[in-house]
């Protein structure tokens, strides 16, 4: 699979390069969090983050002033499994470096998406990443065995527990999470666990 840079002219159809921001603390501070024995972890709020000195300065200047939270998602993973979007872009900063399976919530159609057109973003260590609210994402993927730690700031409250209502629409049926629309691949837990089966080809592996 050919993997792009985020630093490529392709990747401003997906997101952009945050500027201006000193993450030396936060990466630090992720670092310093134990690594799971294997798959992947995410928790959406972690505090010992939420202290770093960059805190106030991605909720004031990258998300304009809204309440923010900023969790991480680590661990080791080659594999697309699924795709999810959000009504709102996502920072990503990772502690080493990581590689993004993006494709757009416009080339979904009648709920499924081809996973041939997914591309992959390679991000260095210590940059914001700005995803846009319109790019489908997932958990991002190892470039070495070591595995990675990627910081995941979203507004307050994405990706905790789903609102309680009756579904009135077929996208309704995809929220999997507060402030979260999932697209499975069948060959993956979430599908077992009923997630909605969107991908549609091969799950992509990066090392396959």
């Amino acid at each position: 699979m050919l993997i792009e840079s985020v630093y490529d002219r392709s990747f401003g159809e997906y997101g952009k390069i945050l500027k201006g921001y000193d993450n030396t603390d936060l990466v630090r501070r992720m670092s310093g969090i134990q690594m799971p024995q294997s798959g992947t972890a995410y928790e959406p709020s972690i505090e010992s983050l939420e202290q770093c000195d960059v805190f106030s300065e991605f909720r004031d200047r990258g998300f304009g002033g809204m309440p923010i939270q900023i969790g991480m998602c680590w661990g080791y993973n080659t594999k697309l499994n699924c795709l999810e979007y959000h009504r709102d872009s996502e920072i990503n900063i990772g502690e080493s470096e990581f590689i993004l399976l993006l494709a757009k919530q416009s080339q979904i159609k009648d709920g499924k998406l081809d996973t041939s057109i997914v591309r992959a973003f390679k991000a260095p260590a210590g940059v914001a990443v700005e995803v846009y609210a319109t790019t489908l994402h997932y958990a991002p993927c190892q470039t070495q065995k070591e595995g990675f730690r990627v910081a995941v700031i979203l507004p307050r409250g994405t990706n905790t527990g789903k609102p309680d209502f009756r579904a009135g629409s077929e996208e309704d049926r995809w929220m999997t999470a507060r402030n979260k629309w999932l697209l499975a691949h069948e060959d993956t837990n979430e599908a077992l666990l009923g997630a909605h089966i969107g991908l549609v080809g091969n799950n992509i592996d990066i090392e396959g």
